[in-house]
């Protein structure tokens, strides 16, 4: 038998070949906080970058606002996919976000979804002052930004304070989609990307732009994984082409591509 020594140096040699055969250095893992509203092309993603670089992602969803409380509270995250730019910006002026790696990945869409086609068309902007429905759902302004914009729509339209007492709140836009997903609020302000993504019967309107602030959702690899190599890539990968493809395909508009 091989003395221990000789033994460790073997291995260390198979581990040395292994990367040079590969052309890839050894898997690490990132741990991605994904705002709820970008899951579904996230992990659609991630296989896609696993393949491609053969790093490892994990993906942990929620609000952004929930998202930022666990990052401040040492929550081991090493990127956050936000639904904003404000909690990116804000976790770099604090120390926990670094700089150079902050961009914006997609801008979301704001949509009006219902699982009842039939009973709300032709859907739209008016659909709001129908008294026939007895539940709108909204994600709470105060921990998602697909939620805020909800509030700024009605407040244009004049329609916060009619509708307050029908409003139902989700913690996240995921939890919003399901109340009108199971039919506990009959209509509700949602993503675009979970419009498309749904398969059943439903019908969706797009809430014109100019109604709510931009939806600019901003990527930031977080300081805790300034060496990690997987949360690095990964945030680089995202900026490329095929990426921004997926993104698209989402119902996402692309920001202008940056040099990097």
């Amino acid at each position: 038998m091989k003395p221990r020594s000789q033994r460790l140096f073997a291995c260390l040699g198979l581990a040395v070949a292994a990367v040079v055969l590969t052309g890839r250095a050894p898997a690490e893992t990132a741990t991605v906080a994904v705002a709820a509203n970008f899951l579904a092309p996230a992990a659609t993603l991630q296989p896609l970058f696993e393949s491609e670089t053969g790093q490892e992602l994990v993906l942990v969803a929620g609000s952004t606002g929930q998202l930022y409380a666990q990052i401040v509270n040492g929550a081991p995250f090493d990127v956050l996919l936000s639904a904003d730019a404000e909690h990116p910006t804000r976790l770099v002026t604090e120390g926990r976000g670094d700089a150079s790696t902050q961009f914006t990945y997609a801008i979301g869409k704001l949509v009006l979804w219902t699982r009842d086609p039939a009973t709300f068309a032709p859907l739209g902007l008016t659909t709001l002052e129908r008294t026939d429905f007895r539940w709108l759902a909204i994600a709470n302004p105060e921990l998602a930004p697909y939620g805020l914009a909800a509030q700024q729509t009605l407040t244009a339209l004049e329609l916060w304070q009619p509708l307050e007492s029908r409003l139902v709140r989700g913690q996240s836009i995921a939890q919003t989609f399901a109340m009108a997903e199971t039919g506990s609020a009959e209509l509700a302000f949602v993503a675009l990307s979970q419009a498309l993504a749904y398969q059943g019967a439903a019908a969706y309107f797009a809430i014109p732009a100019e109604l709510h602030e931009p939806l600019r959702q901003d990527a930031v690899l977080l300081t805790r994984a300034g060496d990690n190599g997987a949360a690095r890539a990964f945030v680089n990968w995202l900026r490329g082409a095929a990426a921004r493809e997926v993104i698209a395909g989402f119902g996402y508009d692309n920001a202008p591509a940056a040099a990097h």
